[in-house]
C-alpha cells in the first residue's frame, strides 16, 4: 500500500472522528456525554495536526485542551453534579438563528474551498519533512520574546483576577 494512500485513509478516519465527536458535542443533551466527546474532538484534532507537520501544534493541543481544559471541564461536572442533586442538561435554545448562522458559515466556507487554487506539498519521502518545533523554540526565545512575555503576564494577571472574584463572592 502506497504511503499517500494510507494517510488518505488516516485522515479520512480522522475527519470522521472529529466531525462525528463534535456533533456529539453539539448535540448531547447530557454534558457529561458532550465532555467525553470532546475528548474524542480533541484528539482527532491533534491526530490532524499530526498529518500536517505540525508537530508543536498537535503536543499543544494534547497538553492544553485535553490535559488542561477537558479535564477541568469534567471535574467541574462531577463536582456539581454531587453538590446539587439536579440531573445536568443542556438546553436547545435559538435553534433557528443558529442553523441561519451555521448555513450562513458553511456557505462562506465552500466558496472559500471553491475559489482557492490549492497547491499539494509536492513531498514525495516523508523523511524529508522538518519538524517545526525548533524553528518555533527559536522565534519565542529571539524575535518574540517581548510578545511571549506579555502574554504570559496577562494570562497571570487574569488567574490572580479570577481567584480575586471567587474569593470576594464567597466572603459576601
Amino acid at each position: 500500500m502506497n504511503s499517500l494512500q494510507l494517510f488518505d485513509i488516516i485522515f479520512y478516519i480522522l475527519a470522521v472522528t472529529v466531525l462525528a465527536s463534535a456533533s456529539v458535542v453539539v448535540f448531547s443533551r447530557n454534558i457529561v456525554y458532550a465532555a467525553f466527546s470532546l475528548l474524542f474532538t480533541f484528539f482527532g484534532v491533534a491526530g490532524l495536526y499530526v498529518l500536517l507537520n505540525a508537530d508543536f501544534l498537535a503536543i499543544t493541543q494534547l497538553m492544553v485542551y485535553v490535559g488542561g481544559i477537558l479535564v477541568l471541564i469534567l471535574f467541574g461536572v462531577m463536582l456539581t453534579n454531587k453538590v446539587v442533586s439536579v440531573d445536568i442538561k443542556t438546553g436547545t435554545l435559538q435553534v433557528v438563528p443558529a442553523a441561519i448562522l451555521v448555513a450562513l458559515t458553511a456557505g462562506i466556507l465552500i466558496a472559500i474551498f471553491l475559489s482557492t487554487n490549492w497547491i499539494g506539498a509536492g513531498v514525495t519521502n516523508l523523511a524529508e519533512v522538518k519538524s517545526t518545533a525548533p524553528k518555533i523554540g527559536e522565534a519565542l526565545i529571539t524575535s518574540h520574546v517581548l510578545l511571549f512575555e506579555v502574554a504570559s503576564v496577562v494570562l497571570l494577571v487574569a488567574i490572580v483576577g479570577a481567584a480575586m472574584i471567587a474569593r470576594r463572592e464567597k466572603t459576601q
